[in-house]
């Protein structure tokens, strides 16, 4: 039940410790057994065309709000637009061994209430339903929760991007309902997705994150003992 004011009103749970504002993220190095999570910078342009913008890659390009670089060139000024855009922190998603494979942002920063929202995820057909991929959007909320001590992390995506539904949901968001004719993208209407995590539900996310990314959750070819949605299987769900 929630608490009730002087004046016989429902009131919201007080903080404790005092709620005080939240560092702001900075451009940081995120270091994961799978993957290294690092500030995006226009020497990443080569190798980001060659893993995100080949002729069999348009369809990673569908619900995004701009279509794949056509060269080395277009890539770079996509790029340096990405890091000139205010509320917009943007990492390149490197695996180990690899060459940079993927993006991801923080975006609608408040400190002042402690939430961040990941956005711009961007899997190259490599990284995909890899331990990596998962690693380096674990490695970006354990950096908000435990490190800037945020309150809130959001995903959102376009209602009809199904794939983007079921990491959210394999990721241990929340979905909080659909936002109607929310934007217009490439002149299509989009209605979005809200899922979030919040402190109080993080300690849990984060133990089956890490349970789930532990190598012995994983056979001799690789194969996952245990979902990270729980129980058993094969693949990297």
């Amino acid at each position: 039940m929630p608490e009730v004011n002087e004046y016989g009103q429902p009131v919201g749970e007080l903080l404790e410790p005092a709620w005080s504002p939240r560092p702001r993220p900075e451009p940081v190095t995120l270091e994961g057994r799978y993957v290294v999570v690092e500030p995006l910078t226009t020497d990443h342009a080569a190798d980001l065309l060659a893993a995100l913008c080949g002729p069999e890659d348009r369809p990673l390009w569908t619900y995004r709000p701009t279509e794949p670089p056509a060269d080395a060139g277009e890539m770079t000024a996509l790029i340096a637009r990405t890091l000139a855009t205010p509320d917009l922190l943007t990492f390149a998603l490197v695996p180990r061994g690899g060459g940079p494979a993927g993006l991801a942002s923080y975006t609608r920063i408040d400190p002042a209430t402690g939430q961040v929202e990941v956005a711009g995820v961007l899997y190259a057909r490599s990284l995909q339903r890899t331990r990596a991929a998962t690693e380096a959007i674990h490695l970006l909320m354990r950096h908000a929760f435990d490190e800037l001590g945020y309150r809130r992390f959001e995903w959102k995506c376009d209602s009809l991007n199904e794939p983007s539904r079921r990491a959210a949901d394999r990721l241990g968001f929340r979905y909080e309902g659909r936002f109607r004719h929310h934007m217009v993208t490439k002149g299509r209407n989009r209605d979005t997705d809200w899922y979030s995590v919040t402190d109080a539900e993080w300690p849990a996310v984060r133990a089956r994150h890490e349970r789930w990314l532990d190598p012995d959750n994983f056979d001799s070819e690789g194969r996952q003992l245990s979902s990270l949605r729980g129980g058993g299987g094969t693949g990297a769900s």
